[in-house]
């Protein structure tokens, strides 16, 4: 039956455990609310600037000769030898494919080492596809790809922008113009689709990286692995803040891998293109002799087509026959003209349109020549020929006469000159046509020789074709099965995650502190702080109260003046050993000083004297005399009493005012010797005269772990309250307090816990010491802190 009820016992004092323990978490809800809440700030801050990653993936099938691939869809070309010598294996390609070759070579085919960077209104972010200009280097050297270039550029305007490089303004720009730099040439165009997008005046930095740091950094986040072990399917995965940039990555490593793995099996074929391409060089060298020789035969010979210029020849033969016969004819008709000029009469018409072209200008003369004469006998005929008019008019007609003869002369020169020409060109002609058949005949051999040459020539270069052909059609050694696609939501940082990390850390962070507060926090905070440790009765506790100094009176109603009242209470079940009608002596002491002896010792005694009785408050703490913080004293008291002979301790006992039977002896002069003092008979007399005057003694002695004065005088007690103080003793004085209760040290004792805070409770009984019900049924409430200076207070 005992076990039984020890079973219980210890089964209600675990649920007790942890409902205290629960309680004393659930008492800090507000920091762990402010926790919750600073965390969350912090995640939302922290997925605002923080840049988002996002996840793109490819999937290849890798040829492998034990796992099948795409030797089965290149079958129809095995006759001219695709297939010849393809061996791979999906491990191997996996890492040809990681290689730091391949990857380099996709980052410079994309420009990677190249980044925009434009600042946002929280955070920078890359501009890639709708980056508003484009930076072109060229001629660059080694160095380009070695070392780390910032540029800031500053659009000014729709034409123009500023450059600043390494801490310098290199100066305004012209979008397309050369700016030289150390090591390349930069040319900065806009992007046409992006640049109206921005304002007029813009900023953008671009980082050219090295290459070699760049290449590190895709190929640590670049993941490649086959899908299963049975199958050459191959996926490529990368991370990173710009998804359509992810994207393009893996399309280009997959497209380098290719161009790659074509090149090894296109040595064969590159051997046969050498050879014939050397052959060609030979050919081309004979070929262009033979061409030589044909050309300086034509040179030589001043012919191009034999055949056709002998028809030619033959042409212009006739044709210079006809010319001359002409010539000729020009020459008499010249001749007649001139005879007729010398032989006509002065005013005679002169016939016209008889000459060739080379006689258009006499023409024009001739028929100013009529018609002037015709006007000149119209004239004459109508007045006298000495008219001024007729005269100028002859006067013409004579200077038109002289300049037709002029010209009939040099036109006759002119035809005589072109007839010897074209008997010189006629007798030059029928030369050459002698001497086509020789020609000929040379001709042919060189031609022959040159179709030779020629066609050995086209034969090579069939070849050549058809071998470039088989370079062209070389099978790749993948195939894309999903091209690289980038999810639209970001794989970090995972919102949903961090936000429940951020709940987490909220609850975790204030739990942790509390608990390691808690930890080495060694002092006692509550009644169950005292009971079940020591054996000594509990008399009760006391709510820190506003004002230490105050005095309770019968109109107080704060928490600590009720909690007093339900001490002076239980203190009378302390005291029933005391005979009724006797006087009751109480003590009040504590462990170390500042525990608040003196605040109980004194409103006891005044709670004590408000119910009739008569209460004589002695303060025996010789040493550090308090009680004078509460009522004005007098400086003589008991020591000074203690110290001299025939002394009525009538004369230092002092009447409280605002009380009918309140009075207090002073503790006196601070002596040299307390010991001495309270060692004398004399103290012990004096507690038997003032016990036959008051009802009640309360007694404010010294703290006992540091003097020996209280334990001197204990002996005159009924009863001793033993003063702790909440937040302020430590629990290792608990001992030191159990020693004295159990050697009886000080008799009949009961232990108080004095400043203690007020926390919400859950049941009554339990939650009694905890102070929470002082003043109920009073009327009154107990006066809080307000919320935002209490928010961050960690309740004890």
């Amino acid at each position: 039956m005992q076990e039984n009820s020890s079973l219980i016992n210890e089964k209600q004092s675990n649920n007790l455990d942890l409902r205290d323990l629960a309680e004393k978490y659930l008492l800090q809800w507000k920091w762990f609310v402010f926790g919750v809440l600073v965390c969350t700030i912090l995640a939302f801050l922290y997925l605002r600037y923080t840049v988002p990653i996002y996840s793109a993936s490819a999937t290849i099938l890798v040829k492998d000769e034990k796992k099948g691939g795409l030797q089965s869809e290149l079958a129809a070309f095995s006759d001219i030898g695709l297939m010849t010598g393809v061996k791979s294996n999906v491990d191997n390609e996996i890492e040809v494919i990681k290689s730091r070759t391949i990857v380099g070579k996709a980052i410079k085919k994309l420009r990677f080492n190249i980044t925009y960077i434009s600042e946002g209104h929280v955070k920078t972010f890359e501009e890639y596809k709708d980056r508003p200009v484009d930076f072109n280097f060229y001629d660059f050297n080694d160095s380009f790809y070695l070392n780390n270039k910032s540029f800031i550029f500053n659009a000014k305007g729709i034409n123009q922008f500023e450059l600043l490089y390494k801490g310098r303004n290199l100066g305004k720009f012209y979008y397309g113009s050369v700016i030289n730099l150390e090591d390349s040439k930069l040319i900065i165009n806009k992007n046409l689709n992006n640049f109206s997008k921005k304002p007029n005046n813009f900023s953008i930095q671009v980082n050219v990286s090295k290459i070699d740091n760049i290449i590190e950094s895709y190929k640590g986040r670049l993941f490649i692995a086959a899908l299963s072990k049975n199958s050459s399917v191959v996926s490529l995965t990368i991370n990173d803040p710009v998804k359509e940039k992810a994207a393009d990555f893996l399309d280009a490593v997959i497209e380098v891998y290719n161009e790659d793995a074509i090149a090894d099996k296109k040595f064969i074929s590159e051997n046969t293109l050498n050879f014939i391409q050397d052959r060609l060089k030979i050919i081309t060298s004979e070929l262009g002799g033979v061409e030589k020789d044909a050309e300086s035969f034509k040179k030589t010979n001043k012919v191009t087509d034999i055949v056709s210029e002998a028809g030619i020849y033959l042409q212009n033969s006739v044709d210079f026959g006809k010319a001359l016969i002409e010539t000729e004819t020009q020459i008499k008709v010249v001749n007649s003209m001139k005879e007729f000029m010398k032989t006509k009469s002065k005013w005679d018409l002169i016939p016209s349109n008889i000459l060739s072209k080379d006689g258009e200008e006499t023409s024009d003369l001739i028929l100013q020549h009529n018609e002037l004469i015709m006007q000149r006998n119209r004239i004459a005929k109508e007045g006298t020929i000495k008219n001024s008019i007729v005269a100028n008019i002859e006067q013409k007609i004579v200077d038109l006469n002289r300049n037709i003869e002029e010209n009939l002369t040099r036109i006759k020169s002119t035809l005589i000159i072109k007839k010897g020409d074209l008997e010189r060109q006629e007798s030059l002609i029928k030369g050459k046509i002698s001497q086509i058949p020789t020609q000929e005949r040379e001709y042919k051999v060189i031609i022959r020789q040159q179709q030779i040459k020629e066609s050995l020539y086209l034969y090579l270069l069939q070849k050549r074709e058809e071998t470039a052909i088989s370079l062209a059609v070389t099978a790749p050694i993948s195939k894309i099965i999903d091209p690289a696609f980038a999810s639209s939501f970001p794989v970090s940082p995972k919102r949903n995650i961090i936000f429940l990390m951020a709940l987490a850390l909220g609850l975790l962070i204030p739990f942790t502190i509390i608990y390691i507060i808690d930890l080495f926090d060694n002092k006692i905070k509550y009644r169950q702080d005292v009971e079940g440790k020591i054996s000594v009765p509990f008399l009760g506790d006391i709510p820190k109260s506003e004002s230490q100094d105050e005095i309770i009176n019968a109109s107080s109603r704060s928490s600590s003046a009720e909690a007093i009242r339900i001490i002076r209470t239980n203190l009378e079940f302390m005291l029933t050993k005391v005979h009724e009608g006797s006087s009751k002596t109480i003590f009040v002491t504590s462990t170390i000083p500042k525990e608040g002896k003196t605040f109980v010792a004194i409103n006891l005694a005044s709670t004590i004297a408000l119910s009739g009785k008569k209460v004589l408050l002695i303060g025996l703490d010789i040493r550090n005399p308090k009680i004078d913080r509460y009522v004005k004293l007098p400086s003589k008291g008991l020591t000074n009493y203690l110290s001299k002979s025939n002394e009525n301790i009538n004369d230092y006992i002092v009447k409280i005012d605002n009380f009918d039977d309140f009075y207090i002896l002073p503790s006196g002069v601070v002596p040299p010797n307390p010991v001495d003092l309270l060692m004398n008979n004399k103290i012990n007399l004096l507690f038997d005269e003032l016990k036959k005057q008051y009802d009640y003694i309360i007694v404010d002695t010294a703290p006992v772990s540091l003097v020996t004065d209280t334990l001197l005088v204990a002996k005159n007690a009924d009863a001793f309250i033993y003063v702790m103080r909440a937040n302020y003793l430590d629990k290792r004085f608990l001992k030191l307090i159990e020693s004295f209760y159990k050697e009886d040290k000080l008799p009949n004792m009961s232990v108080l816990l004095n400043d203690t805070v007020w926390r919400k409770t859950y049941g009554y009984g339990y939650g009694y010491g905890y102070g929470y019900g002082y003043g109920y049924g009073y009327g009154t409430e107990v006066e809080k802190e307000p919320w935002y200076k209490d928010i961050f207070k960690i309740k004890k």
